[in-house]
């Protein structure tokens, strides 16, 4: 049998290996449900548990804590933002939600800080097999939050170790990209 390349060499490793690790999926409150269904799609083909993760960029990891889950601290004491913890509760009531009735066996952790380092350190924490996160939908205002705040879907991709899955937001008019 031969390789992708057309030729008979073995692969680096003999042979590919199995994933192990869970599939970590990054997830946000209006995002639309494509994320949550292609990591879950993947999750169950490859027999893996999927962990659906929301970054709450309104806390901070706290010092010594290398995965932003268990000890944050929040950015404003006086509790700018107490909607967090609605928000992050709302969210997994929708993903649980759309999951009933699969076979996928899932958990949903809310992390602390900016989505890129939070899901990247987590990832490493959990030795996630993959990393799973949407594009920046189309449209003027995703645009110009890109611009400010780049791409959480680049940043991981170029500063992981694990497979960055990035599923497209949003419909692409192709005419645009002549």
């Amino acid at each position: 049998m031969s390789n992708p390349r057309g030729d008979d060499t073995p692969l680096a490793k003999g042979r590919p290996s199995r994933l192990a690790g869970p599939v970590l999926a990054g997830v946000l409150p209006k995002q639309p449900g494509t994320v949550v269904e292609k990591a879950a799609e993947v999750a169950l083909s490859a027999g893996l548990e999927l962990v659906l993760a929301f970054a709450d960029v309104t806390n901070f990891p706290a010092a010594g804590d290398r995965d932003g889950h268990l000890a944050a601290q929040p950015i404003d004491p006086d509790g700018i933002d107490d909607d967090a913890a609605a928000i992050s509760e709302s969210l997994q009531s929708r993903i649980a939600d759309q999951l009933r009735g699969t076979a996928v066996q899932w958990s949903f952790v809310t992390l602390a800080g900016e989505p890129a380092r939070s899901l990247g350190r987590y990832a490493a924490s959990i030795n996630a097999s993959m990393i799973v996160v949407g594009t920046k939908e189309h449209g003027l205002g995703p645009r110009f939050e890109g611009l400010v705040t780049g791409s959480v879907a680049l940043h991981l991709a170029h500063r992981q170790n694990c497979p960055v899955l990035m599923v497209p937001l949003g419909r692409h008019d192709a005419s645009r990209d002549q």
